[in-house]
Parts: C-alpha cells; structure tokens; sequence
C-alpha cells in the first residue's frame, strides 16, 4: 500500500500515513491546530490550506466543493475531513 509524508506546518511535524487516510484523522494524532465539527463535509470548520502536494490528495466531492464555494476557500484549501492523502509528500496547515 501506498504511503505518504504529511507535514503540519503549524507544529513543523512530519508522519507518514497510509494512503486512504483522511488529513484530519491524522491532525488529531499530532495535535495539529486544523479544527473540525461535522467530520462529514457540511460545516466547513475544517478549511486547511495544502501548501504542497495538492495533487497528492484525493479529488474534491461535488459537496466539498460546493462548501468550500459557499465559504470563499482559497484555490488551494480543502476540508480535512474529506481529503484524503494519495501519496507522496504533502504540507498542510491551518486556515
């Protein structure tokens, strides 16, 4: 399987995780400061900003996308809880 490097620029700590992983299960883990509610896409409080690796990460859903349009989110900002790492080195942080 698949493995990939995540680094959360706000604590400076890098892991690796398996692919399929979602960004926020591993936030946690680390105790990174990206925030969530939902954990299911609706809320938006997980907005993170991909600083490197975007293509690392899984798609946007047709509901990601449509919550990051309805809160403005930047052209490299994604949901924590719905992005889910591929391969790869990816740097994260919060918004």
């Amino acid at each position: 399987m698949a493995k990939a490097t995540i680094t959360f620029e706000d604590i400076n700590i890098t892991v690796s995780a398996p692919a399929g992983t979602r960004i926020i299960e591993i936030s946690e883990k680390v105790g990174s400061g990206i925030t969530y509610g939902c954990r299911e896409g609706d809320c938006g409080t997980c907005i993170m900003k991909v600083t490197d690796g975007w293509n690392n990460l899984t798609e946007p859903s047709v509901l990601e996308d449509k919550v990051l349009r309805e809160n403005m989110a930047g052209k490299h900002n994604r949901l924590a809880c719905q992005a889910q790492v591929l391969g790869g080195k990816i740097c994260v942080k919060p918004v």
